[in-house]
């Protein structure tokens, strides 16, 4: 796919960013740190990147998110591409976990924002962030270090992640479905119902379809590669195809959504049953068994009302 030259991000939204940001302290943060050699601390030689990632700019800029320089300035364009605060977006995500997890995983995890939060409001959780670019895994493990939390960063494809089936309570992905093919995404949630225990939630943050499929101009404004791709899809019948159960998709702010579902729990599987009709709410067990969790059913410690 040809990348167009004169675009509405070149030509009007690059040079308002750069009005509103200080370029200098960019500048000088990335200067400061050697990117190759930090990402070869993340970066895994059986990751293959796929064609649909690295053949695309994204936002503009030559090698998308194979490129250092996304890492730095992802964060200061994206506050102002989430109306009305992007805290208050992400947010969102947070607020609509209804269960207590004590594994979490981020899919397409980029410099690691929803990631921070999910660690901040789950302390006692096992995180983990995974993203296809190794210079934004650099940018997100500075700002956990900075924030004071640990939060695992790894290497790796969402389609295919490697990680064992059912060992997470929580799968999340923020702003990741708009940047890739539909046939990507179905491939997503399918390896998130794997990953998924029995009771587990996903939770999808991204731009709100509707919205996008009625004002054909925003889809112009974010030129993402695949957006008007993402904006004709319907993430409710995505999710449901996957296998998940009790789905659910509420706006945000109207110009981005959230979807939720859950991963039934099979009518045989009589102890995880008995463990939800017994759920009480209290506070979050401290302990957590990161070594023991295929074994425990439905290791998911009830659902919030």
């Amino acid at each position: 796919m040809a990348v167009r030259q004169n675009t509405t991000w070149k030509n009007f939204l690059s040079p308002m960013v750069r009005f509103l940001i200080d370029e200098d302290k960019l500048q000088r943060y990335a200067d400061s740190i050697d990117w190759e050699k930090q990402s070869d601390r993340f970066r895994r030689s059986d990751i293959i990147v796929p064609l649909y990632y690295s053949s695309q700019n994204f936002h503009g800029i030559e090698g998308g998110y194979l490129n250092p320089e996304v890492a730095v300035s992802y964060d200061p364009v994206t506050q102002y591409l989430l109306p009305p605060n992007e805290t208050l977006v992400r947010q969102a995500l947070i607020d609509a976990v209804k269960v207590h997890p004590r594994r979490i995983l981020d899919l397409g995890c980029g410099t690691g924002s929803t990631t921070l939060m999910l660690k901040q409001a789950f302390p006692q959780a096992e995180v983990i962030g995974l993203d296809l670019s190794p210079y934004m895994l650099v940018r997100a493990e500075d700002k956990a270090q900075s924030a004071g939390l640990e939060i695992l960063w790894r290497h790796g494809n969402a389609e295919t992640t490697n990680f064992q089936n059912a060992v997470f309570d929580l799968v999340t992905a923020s702003l990741l479905f708009h940047e890739i093919p539909n046939t990507v995404s179905q491939a997503i949630l399918w390896e998130s119902f794997r990953l998924l225990v029995a009771g587990g939630q996903i939770l999808i943050l991204d731009g709100n379809q509707k919205t996008l499929r009625q004002f054909e101009w925003l889809n112009n404004i974010f030129e993402e590669p695949y957006i008007r791709e993402y904006a004709a899809g319907n993430l409710d019948a995505s999710m449901g195809a996957a296998g998940f159960e009790a789905v659910r998709t509420q706006d945000v702010w109207w110009i981005n959504q959230l979807t939720s579902g859950v991963k039934p729990i099979p009518v045989t599987d009589v102890t995880a049953q008995k463990k939800r009709q017994q759920y009480t709410p209290r506070s979050i067990d401290s302990t957590i068994d990161n070594n023991d969790l295929e074994g425990l059913g439905s290791p998911v410690f009830g659902i919030r009302a």
